[in-house]
């Protein structure tokens, strides 16, 4: 449920029906807005009578919510929302491009990548210091090194930094270094993980699971989300099929489902959907013109001696072509893709 305050509600008001909320034992969730506060009500295992709190001094209006995740969606906040990250805005209005190597190899490898992503166009640098791989006998990442190695990346160019916490273990380090700290596919139902994403500080950038539905991944976000941090970007990243052409099958469709269901953005990472160099210029197209707010997109300067996924990873050059090419489509779609999204 949504308790809707009036646009002269106190301070007073609102924190009394939040108290009230409270003493009937469901967790109350104010949600500050550009006119207005709505609380939502959490943690209640069935209906909640909502005609004493629409009694109550400042309430204009109490609204049922009919999905399962609450916090994310449009019910609860119609207006998209916008995350800051080192200055970089990502979400409605703007389309951030993030790049970088799948992993962090040598701070040579690293700086070289992250000075000519950026001067083509990237607001964001990716790179793996642990590495969640198939088999046990891959190259894992740096570690910490690498976590280092990302940093001094930041120092140099300016650009935030987008890494992955493989566990919980390991996010307490991955949260001191990085700017935006991403959960996995293979682990965007490890609700330990989840909850810790939710104590944190920093943005969180949640991939879909290989084999989730997007209620399934609505949801993992609303881990998130009710843990306290508001601050989810969500990805988009290619589904398992049994198709053999590319690595996963991006499902295009879903970005249309998301901006109409949640108020979160959601951007689209081409290059594991793919699996092939060739095919991430054209998914990467046809993800903006379907209303993404962002990429996110493998880069490397030499991918045949890549550590990781240097099939998937543009050369520099082909990362100029692409990000040349997406600017004209976005601004072409986007007008549409918002007027879908209400």
């Amino acid at each position: 449920m949504l308790v809707v305050m009036n646009n002269k509600a106190t301070e007073e008001e609102v924190e009394n029906v939040v108290r009230i909320i409270e003493s009937k034992g469901y967790t109350a969730r104010p949600i500050p807005g550009g006119q207005r506060t709505a609380i939502c009500v959490l943690h209640n295992h069935g209906p909640v009578e909502g005609a004493s709190l629409h009694a109550l001094p400042g309430v204009k209006d109490v609204i049922p919510v009919t999905h399962p995740y609450k916090l994310v969606s449009r019910e609860t906040q119609s207006t998209d929302t916008v995350i800051d990250v080192g200055g970089v805005l990502v979400g409605n209005g703007y389309l951030t491009v993030i790049a970088g190597p799948c992993a962090v190899e040598s701070e040579e490898q690293a700086l070289t990548i992250a000075r000519q992503v950026k001067r083509a166009g990237a607001s964001l640098f990716r790179g793996g210091a642990f590495k969640p791989r198939t088999s046990p006998y891959a190259f894992q990442g740096l570690g910490e090194d690498g976590l280092k190695i990302l940093a001094k990346v930041r120092e140099e160019t300016g650009m935030p930094v987008v890494t992955e916490a493989m566990d919980h273990e390991v996010f307490d380090i991955v949260e001191a270094y990085a700017d935006v700290v991403q959960i996995g596919a293979r682990n965007m139902q490890n609700f330990s993980l989840l909850r810790r994403a939710g104590r944190s500080s920093r943005p969180i950038l949640l991939k879909r699971g290989m084999a989730a539905t997007i209620e399934e991944w609505l949801m993992a976000a609303e881990y998130v989300m009710e843990g306290g941090n508001s601050r989810v970007i969500l990805c988009e990243r290619g589904v398992r099929t049994f198709a053999h052409h590319s690595r996963n099958t991006l499902d295009l469709s879903a970005i249309p489902v998301v901006n109409k269901e949640s108020h979160l953005p959601i951007i689209v990472d081409p290059s594991h959907a793919a699996g092939r160099r060739d095919q991430v210029i054209p998914l990467s197209r046809a993800a903006v013109a379907v209303g993404c707010q962002g990429l996110m997109v493998e880069v490397h300067h030499n991918p045949d001696a890549a550590l990781s996924d240097g099939a998937q990873s543009l050369y520099p050059g082909q990362f100029e072509d692409l990000c040349r090419q997406i600017g004209p489509i976005f601004d072409t779609f986007r007008p549409l893709a918002s007027a879908l999204a209400v």
